[in-house]
């Protein structure tokens, strides 16, 4: 399934489930108007085909005392698979990267890291980031205050 077999009725459900992921099945129903069988059929057939990846909840990080956000540019030395295989196994084992992109360009990845504070944040390049196998170099990028932050597409 991909977008072309989305209707609009679909992009409704996707819709207002990024709103509210715990919208129970009848109050989306009436919201999209259609019957609570038929709207509960097509969100396990949009789970189903891995449309909608999983449900999740959004965390305020300031408040759980995660007060620094960097995007941290990352290089790799050699460059292969084996050395990109490894660098991503390793990320995925860390909780403080809650994003990690591969990248065209100067920078191999851009991983997005949550710190309680600056030296948090150092430790953790210090000892951990640049402990990783095949990291050659990095740039930090503090954000100062995030203005928009949303994973709902433009459905």
């Amino acid at each position: 399934m991909n977008d072309n077999n989305l209707d609009q009725k679909d992009r409704l459900i996707l819709s207002l489930l990024q709103e509210n992921s715990l919208i129970t099945n009848y109050d989306l129903a009436k919201k999209v108007g259609l019957s609570a069988s038929a709207c509960l059929g097509r969100t396990k057939r949009l789970l189903n085909n891995g449309i909608i990846k999983r449900y999740t909840a959004v965390i305020d990080q300031t408040k759980i005392g995660f007060t620094v956000l960097t995007l941290t540019f990352v290089t790799l030395h050699p460059h292969n698979r084996k050395m990109a295989d490894t660098f991503v196994h390793k990320i995925n084992e860390i909780p403080q990267i809650i994003e990690c992109h591969n990248m065209t360009g100067s920078w191999d990845y851009c991983l997005k890291i949550v710190s309680r504070n600056m030296d948090d944040y150092r430790n953790f390049v210090l000892d951990i980031l640049l402990e990783i196998p095949g990291v050659e170099k990095i740039e930090t990028q503090i954000v100062l205050k995030s203005e928009k932050n949303t994973s709902a597409p433009i459905l």
